[in-house]
């Protein structure tokens, strides 16, 4: 049996690849796709094959999904050339017979306001028609997200944010990874659509104690208006477009859209999900 992941030099991606391998899947039977292979050296030193995949090069699509038996299609960082990109792989793989193609998807995707779901939906849909055996992973929150917040944090006490009492259900990369990794080794989870988020959703005071006590030092929480939060970050030299989208995402938090927690995640990867301190510590 053999695995693609795509996308596999991001930081999803090589934590994918970690875990396949740590569940004893053989190094050749997982292949690597990535736009620039050399950044995966290190996978193709302990046997994985890594090969060129770029979602805007139609032959290297086809050529890094022929022969493959599953597929995981971790969705492109490109926003609003999302949908196009993930087609492509969509079709390879349902042209090549792919036996499972599971996608890396937002909460929610087809019941939200969050601003980033559209994309996501639109390729649930492309992934239903395909006729390719699915699983659909709704990750929820990085962790890892929050590291700007971190660094910020470090430098002047505070946590500046406008999602009022709103709760993220957050899990650390790897976690999410690990499920990934589950869902492709494992029989019975084709037609599944799995929402993923960690145990306990948190509020920003919590984060606000998580930043203080892996920084070691007190940091206070600062909430601001959505029109304040984007003032604030052009202040900051962020362009209008980048602090708007921000302040869209405090809004989404504010509103509820990333609280879901239902232990699904634990459930995947038979454990409890990452602590938010213990996710944070490593990158203070």
């Amino acid at each position: 049996m053999t695995i693609l992941v795509t996308a596999a030099s991001g930081q999803l991606g090589r934590l994918v690849l970690d875990s396949l391998l740590a569940r004893g899947v053989a190094p050749g039977d997982v292949r690597a796709g990535a736009r620039t292979p050399d950044a995966l050296a290190d996978h193709a030193e302990r046997g994985v094959d890594v090969v060129h995949l770029d979602y805007d090069d139609e032959a290297t699509v086809a050529a890094a999904v022929k022969g493959v038996d599953r597929v995981l299609l971790i969705s492109g960082t490109e926003m609003g050339r999302r949908v196009d990109q993930h087609r492509g792989v969509i079709d390879a793989a349902a042209a090549a017979g792919v036996g499972h193609l599971v996608y890396t998807s937002a909460p929610k995707a087809d019941d939200t306001t969050l601003v980033l779901a559209p994309e996501h939906r639109a390729t649930e849909e492309l992934v239903r028609a395909s006729g390719v055996p699915f699983t659909i992973l709704r990750n929820n929150w990085y962790a890892e997200n929050y590291v700007p917040d971190l660094l910020a944090a470090r430098e002047t006490g505070t946590l500046v944010t406008s999602v009022g009492e709103g709760r993220v259900a957050s899990a650390a990369r790897a976690d999410y990874a690990e499920a990934a990794a589950v869902v492709l080794t494992e029989p019975g989870h084709e037609g599944r659509v799995y929402e993923l988020a960690g145990d306990r959703a948190w509020t920003f005071d919590v984060l606000a104690s998580a930043l203080g006590e892996v920084l070691g030092r007190e940091v206070a929480l600062h909430q601001v208006s959505s029109e304040e939060r984007v003032a604030l970050l052009e202040g900051a030299g962020v362009d209008a477009g980048t602090a708007g989208f921000v302040a869209a995402l405090d809004a989404n938090i504010r509103d509820g859209e990333l609280a879901t927690a239902d232990g699904a995640l634990s459930r995947l990867i038979g454990r409890p999900t990452t602590s938010l301190v213990d996710a944070l510590r490593p990158l203070a």
